[in-house]
């Protein structure tokens, strides 16, 4: 029995390929290894995954659905719980997706900032005037007839039951940067700016969405130092509104 000859450059025992049969063998090399190959980096990322969102219905459910412009019917779905945690992520309040008092006061921020009709309560004069809302627990300063805001509206903490915060006309009298309570331990009080006696606008730390102080008026810090900067003694406070809870107080 013959043998094939030997080719000059060839294997002994290696098959040989057809040259025809390259391409098709390429392609079917490239679909074997295509699964292999990484994917690209938009491919690999995983689909963010949105939390659900389950809180339960606030207080203030009907408000906020209302402003949010969702059905009002005050119960709580999945639909507002997210519209709600949306509202307090743009806001840096805890994003609960709560309808609670914190969120709630929030938006009464919002509406006297882009409505003037909502800073109607406080006379407009041809000089600067601290308005202190004791009913929504908000402050801004106005200047002029046609009440140009000099400080946006912000939330404060007015007085407790007992301890309201005294209403009507009152004039800034002294101001003290780093002030001490001396009725209540040493209790920081910064960027203090006294108006009625011991009555002062000033920063404090606290929480200001829950119960009250006992007179002052409270201010988140950064918003303390702002109305310290703008301020000077003679300016003029205007207090009106009844703090929900409480009594009106010298009001005159």
């Amino acid at each position: 029995m013959r043998t094939a000859p030997h080719r000059p450059g060839a294997r002994p025992g290696t098959a040989r390929i057809s040259p025809a049969a390259l391409p098709l063998l390429t392609l079917l090399l490239a679909a074997l290894l295509v699964p292999l190959l990484p994917a690209p980096a938009q491919a690999r990322e995983a689909s963010p995954v949105v939390a659900a969102c389950r809180a339960d219905t606030g207080p203030y459910q009907r408000e906020l659905e209302r402003h949010l412009k969702r059905p009002v019917d005050g119960r709580q779905s999945e639909a507002d719980c997210r519209a709600i945690r949306a509202f307090q992520q743009r806001h840096k309040i805890p994003a609960t997706g709560m309808a609670d008092v914190a969120t709630y006061r929030t938006v009464l921020v919002q509406q006297a900032r882009s409505s003037p009709a909502a800073r109607a309560g406080c006379p407009r004069r041809t000089y600067r005037v601290v308005c202190v809302d004791l009913a929504r627990q908000i402050l801004w300063v106005q200047t002029g007839r046609d009440g140009k805001l000099a400080l946006q509206p912000i939330p404060v903490r007015t007085g407790r039951q007992g301890l309201e915060t005294r209403g009507g006309w009152h004039k800034i009298f002294r101001r003290v940067r780093h002030e001490v309570s001396r009725l209540y331990d040493n209790e920081p009080m910064p960027y203090s700016q006294y108006f009625d006696g011991g009555q002062a606008l000033h920063g404090t730390t606290r929480y200001l969405y829950s119960s009250g102080s006992a007179g002052c008026v409270n201010l988140r810090l950064p918003d303390a130092a702002a109305l310290w900067r703008l301020l000077r003694v003679g300016d003029r406070v205007f207090v009106f509104g009844v703090k929900p809870g409480t009594n009106p107080r010298i009001l005159r």
